[in-house]
């Protein structure tokens, strides 16, 4: 039996892959800006993952960096924005805990949501990028419980360690021109998009921004942002009882 969906109040607004870091600190500037006008704007606000750059269990949430940002959601939760939050590839440790202080939902991936007179399916994305075998083979065992609970035994200044390495690799790999599998596949979509549904789905993890036609339906994929880099990029997408539209958010949110 297909679960019931989640019954988010309307207008919704998505966003994804802010990769909030220290280091970008015009990105946190921004998505302070954003939240200031969506408490206006939505009744509900839904982060399709990678929220943060890296998060490596919920006692991180101590730095004063992340205690600003738990903050600001907070504040908008307080407010009247219903919050909820899905697990990305670089923040998938986000917890319970950190949801608590948050004020905000957790949600699985995938997730069937209802708003404003229409269902729309949600990913962080990932899932769906299956021609990249060694990223899949990561996924799979890190998102083991047994394996997460021997990670998050160990010491934080190690966790971070090991983070920060693994996203220089990343980095390095990117500079060297290594070939990179970050886009979805035929097979990754139709698996969550069956085929003759007429289903929509919203995602984002590849920084693909666009809307695709597919065998099961439309696929709308989310922009990722930086607001500190030479090009600057954010966007959402907003639905309401008209369905779903684009909002950019570059120029919008830019400071002045």
């Amino acid at each position: 039996m297909t679960p019931a969906p989640l019954v988010l109040p309307g207008p919704v607004l998505f966003i994804s892959d802010l990769h909030l870091t220290p280091a970008m600190p015009r990105t946190l500037a921004a998505f302070e800006r954003f939240l200031d006008s969506a408490v206006d704007d939505a009744r509900a606000l839904v982060i399709l993952g990678d929220f943060f750059e890296f998060w490596v269990g919920d006692d991180e949430r101590h730095d004063p960096f992340n205690q600003r940002v738990i903050a600001l959601l907070r504040q908008a939760s307080e407010r009247g924005l219903a919050l909820y939050l899905m697990h990305g590839n670089r923040d998938f440790l986000l917890g319970r805990t950190f949801a608590r202080d948050a004020g905000l939902t957790l949600l699985p991936d995938p997730v069937c949501i209802e708003a404003e007179g229409h269902r729309v399916l949600l990913s962080h994305g990932d899932i769906m990028c299956t021609d990249d075998i060694p990223y899949m083979r990561f996924r799979h065992w890190t998102r083991k419980p047994w394996v997460q609970r021997l990670f998050l035994a160990l010491p934080l200044a190690w966790r971070l360690k090991i983070a920060r390495r693994l996203r220089a690799d990343s980095e390095a790999g990117r500079a060297g021109g290594m070939r990179m599998q970050g886009d979805v596949t035929t097979v990754g979509v139709d698996a969550m998009l069956k085929p003759g549904t007429g289903q929509t789905l919203i995602h984002g993890h590849t920084h693909r921004p666009r809307r695709h036609d597919e065998a099961g339906g439309e696929r709308w994929v989310l922009s990722d942002w930086d607001f500190d880099g030479p090009l600057v990029r954010a966007d959402a997408l907003r639905l309401d009882a008209r369905g779903l539209q684009r909002v950019p958010l570059a120029e919008r949110l830019r400071a002045k």
